[in-house]
């Protein structure tokens, strides 16, 4: 069994999608992790959902990165925790300094909400043991601060140490600028840190982790760690 630990902040909506996503096996035992408590200790796994923290005030994951739990949730990271955030969590993963370069919002200045197809990259992280690189994968996105963005140097620092989880493309494999939805560079989707052991990534795979809501396959890219 994998103790799972969801963070909820205010703001927070896509806690319940993910907790139902792991209670779904019986694998993981869930739970609520408050944005103002210190962390417990005993999780394997600590998830920050997607939503709208603090209402984006400033930037998005600016104000949440200073609650209670971003201290124990940075120690956890750091001594190999395994930490995993989507959309908002991603981004306030950014702005804690957990994962390199920064989200901005998208650059046609408008609200995405829609399936686009994404490709696993070769990447050193326990989070897609098992998953090819090069498989595509539908997955929803639901952003308006979408857009990685880092300067030249991390990029290619990132590159040659294969932190670059996923990427958008089209259905033929093919990265390009009509495939990607928010004008992230390079089409980054999702990126590792150094270690491998913290994901952050802006399409939202847990809201396509089930055949009733038009596919699960979604589901491998927030349990293959599990298998590690």
């Amino acid at each position: 069994m994998k103790n799972v630990g969801v963070v909820i902040f205010p703001g927070t909506n896509c806690d319940q999608e993910t907790i139902r996503m792991y209670q779904s096996s019986d694998r993981f035992v869930v739970r609520e992790i408050w944005y103002n408590d210190p962390l417990p200790t005993g999780f394997d796994l600590i998830f920050l959902p997607g939503g709208w923290s603090y209402g984006d005030t400033l930037r998005a994951g600016a104000i949440a990165r200073f609650s209670k739990v971003m201290n124990g949730i940075i120690d956890h990271a750091k001594s190999g925790g395994l930490v995993i955030g989507v959309c908002n969590g991603f981004q306030i993963l950014t702005e804690a300094g957990l994962l390199p370069g920064a989200i901005a919002r998208n650059s046609s200045l408008r609200f995405r909400c829609e399936v686009v197809n994404c490709r696993v990259e070769p990447c050193n992280t326990p989070f897609f043991k098992g998953i090819k690189p090069g498989t595509v994968i539908p997955i929803p996105i639901a952003h308006g601060e979408g857009r990685y963005v880092a300067d030249e140097k991390t990029l290619e620092r990132m590159e040659a140490h294969g932190l670059v989880a996923l990427r958008y493309c089209d259905t033929r494999n093919i990265t390009s600028e009509k495939s990607n939805p928010n004008g992230s560079m390079r089409n980054i989707a999702g990126i590792v840190n150094r270690e491998g052991n913290v994901l952050g990534m802006m399409p939202h795979p847990e809201r396509r982790a089930n055949p009733l809501v038009g596919g699960a396959e979604g589901l491998p890219l927030l349990t293959a760690w599990a298998d590690a």
